[in-house]
């Protein structure tokens, strides 16, 4: 609450999704399986929900937190996903056994919903962690595939996450194999699986 004792609303309304298709009877259709785990609109509802659900890093394997606007189905067929990507960050068990996706999931979560990566307020429709057997990931999922846009908020996620410029982040658009910008090592690339064809275009990007 603030200092009036009001709560403190948030530009958007999120809804928080857990899933975990490995879980689920056979023959399960995924929309049935997904659970709802709430809807807030405030920071004290966030805290709410987030401080009464495990961490991801307790999760079961194959086991994903999705964190998207409220109406906005976390798969990519959504209208407002369809045109767009995601970027993926990939964080060893190494390092997740240390506390690194758990640290990381808050930190992409309260950049999400506070609005401090996106300047439009337009372009990041949710992320998703996903716990996996060899690696977990974290997706920064958004609107469109525009370049600018796109590199813009790569660069300022990394910054929220305090990362070295080592760290890689690829975009992966939804409509294709993929669209990856890779931030580390500054280069776009197209695959489009329609046609099997790969090429790869130079595109420089400066994080310094």
């Amino acid at each position: 609450m603030t200092d009036e004792g009001k709560p403190t609303n948030l530009q958007n309304k999120w809804t928080l999704w857990y899933d975990n298709p490995r879980l689920a009877p056979p023959g399960t259709d995924w929309h049935d399986q997904l659970k709802n785990l709430g809807t807030f609109q405030t920071a004290e509802e966030f805290w709410s929900i987030f401080n009464n659900i495990q961490p991801s890093s307790q999760l079961a394997l194959n086991s994903n937190y999705h964190l998207f606007k409220a109406g906005v189905q976390p798969m990519w067929e959504d209208p407002a996903n369809k045109e767009g990507g995601k970027f993926v960050l990939t964080i060893p068990k190494k390092d997740s056994r240390t506390g690194r996706t758990d640290e990381w999931w808050l930190y992409t979560v309260l950049a999400v919903i506070g609005e401090t990566m996106d300047a439009s307020g337009n372009e990041v429709c949710g992320c998703v962690v996903s716990i996996r057997k060899a690696q977990d990931r974290i997706a920064l999922w958004m609107k469109s595939c525009d370049r600018k846009a796109c590199t813009e908020i790569g660069a300022r996620w990394k910054k929220c996450l305090e990362v070295s410029n080592k760290t890689g982040l690829k975009y992966q658009a939804h409509k294709v194999s993929f669209v990856c910008i890779d931030v580390m090592c500054a280069f776009f690339a197209f695959v489009c699986s329609l046609t099997l064809l790969s090429f790869m275009l130079p595109f420089a990007i400066d994080l310094g």
